[in-house]
């Protein structure tokens, strides 16, 4: 099996040497993609530099900070036309634990189709967040399950496993929402196409390096997408 693991930033020059050390680190042998936005803070040319003792990390640079949905959608495209099986997305800034990655192939390799870093799984399992934050996340992901239907606890959650054949059944140019509602559409049309998609519990732990990219324009997009989705007509790719 191939494995990959695809990172968007923007801005992320204090984190991005740490995090691919730590992905290249795990027994698996995962790739990288980095994706990133045009980072003013040079961090595209950080990954060029480690480009040149490491085969398997790779970078797509575009020309502009054009969104997180757009970025892992350019970065699905590539990576599955470059073969691979297991394609997942994960954050920069350590707020996801590069260690639990192998617990996403293993469950991937039990039967999942899609693999949820779950904060919500069993309890609320979040460090860092000031309580408010924690509520809105919380709140919001009981919001898409109670609107959508879909069962599972941690809706937004940014760190996914997918398999290529997910991947491949998406229409991924009909995804909708650019902010953090692309990861509930993503989610909601995997589900509505009938794959299985698992939740495995992990420990989130907020950044301490950089800044965060949450605004409430992003929030806006999801509360607003998320009603939409019931009525949208969902197909595979033909």
């Amino acid at each position: 099996m191939k494995n990959i693991v695809i990172i968007p930033t923007y801005n992320e020059k204090e984190n991005i040497e740490a995090i691919v050390g730590a992905v290249m680190a795990l027994p698996s042998g995962f790739d990288i993609l980095i994706v990133d936005d045009a980072s003013p803070d040079g961090t595209a040319a950080i990954v060029k530099r480690m480009q040149e003792s490491e085969s398997r990390l790779h970078l797509m640079e575009r020309p502009g900070k054009a969104g997180l949905g757009t970025a892992y959608i350019c970065g699905f495209k590539w990576a599955l036309e470059r073969g691979y099986d297991r394609i997942c997305e994960m954050d920069a800034d350590f707020s996801h634990n590069p260690a639990d990655l192998e617990r996403m192939i293993e469950m991937a390799d039990r039967g999942a189709d899609v693999v949820v870093g779950s904060r919500y799984k069993c309890g609320v399992n979040v460090v860092n967040w000031p309580i408010g934050r924690v509520i809105m996340s919380y709140y919001a992901s009981r919001y898409v399950r109670i609107v959508t239907g879909m069962p599972v606890n941690d809706a937004t959650a940014g760190f996914v496993c997918y398999s290529a054949d997910v991947l491949r059944a998406i229409d991924l140019d009909a995804i909708g929402m650019k902010g953090y509602g692309f990861q509930i559409e993503m989610k909601y049309t995997a589900w509505k196409l009938g794959f299985r998609i698992e939740e495995l519990s992990i420990i989130f732990t907020d950044r301490t390096r950089g800044e965060s990219k949450m605004n409430s324009g992003i929030f806006g997009e999801a509360f607003w997408g998320v009603l939409r989705l019931p009525f949208k007509k969902i197909k595979g790719r033909q």
